[in-house]
């Protein structure tokens, strides 16, 4: 409420509070292991850390030029990466020694063709969007293919290509989520 054209301090605190208690509880579950997803990418909910070397889904800063790329279209909200934004959660569809073929129809593994992989053009603002070149990849050692199949206007490896397994920052496991569960490759 406002009195004599301030705000009064007993008004400030029962807005604030909840609030600033609000922020707190969900950064102290983000230092303990809990992401929340609130993108097309993957189901939204809720996702753990997890130890699983094996585990498909995968928390990661992009490369650099790419980095830089989903900065300026607006891509990723702030965050904890170096480029100050939110790191990325996507399923790793290929590891080393899988077989990748990217084609204009979209992304196979090991002769699996993979839903919702197709390439766009353009991104959902209408500016252009430069796939990866089409054509057979045998993964290396240390790297990764992380893409999307719940969503086709995923911004991943379609676009990036690889990376490496050193960009990993945290494996996860859907620990709450709406819908569907996240497709595993």
């Amino acid at each position: 409420m406002i009195v004599n054209g301030r705000f009064n301090n007993e008004f400030l605190r029962w807005v604030l509070l909840p609030i600033w208690s609000a922020l707190a509880v969900m950064g102290m579950l983000g230092l303990s292991g809990l992401r929340v997803n609130f993108t097309d990418s993957l189901p939204r909910g809720f996702y753990w850390i997890t130890n699983d070397s094996k585990a498909v889904l995968v928390e990661f800063c992009p490369p650099s030029a790419f980095s830089m790329l989903s900065v300026r279209r607006g891509y990723r909200p702030s965050g904890i990466c170096p480029d100050r934004k939110a790191p990325l959660l996507k399923p790793v569809i290929a590891r080393a020694g899988d077989t990748v073929v990217v084609s204009a129809e979209g992304i196979s593994v090991n002769g699996r063709k993979l839903p919702n992989t197709k390439p766009r053009p353009f991104d959902s603002g209408g500016r252009p969007l430069n796939a990866w070149p089409r054509g057979v990849y045998s993964v290396p050692a240390a790297m990764v293919w992380v893409v999307s199949t719940y969503h086709p206007n995923s911004f991943d490896s379609r676009y990036f290509g690889p990376i490496s397994v050193a960009r990993i920052r945290h494996r996860l496991r859907p620990l709450w989520v709406a819908g569907s569960t996240p497709v595993q490759p």
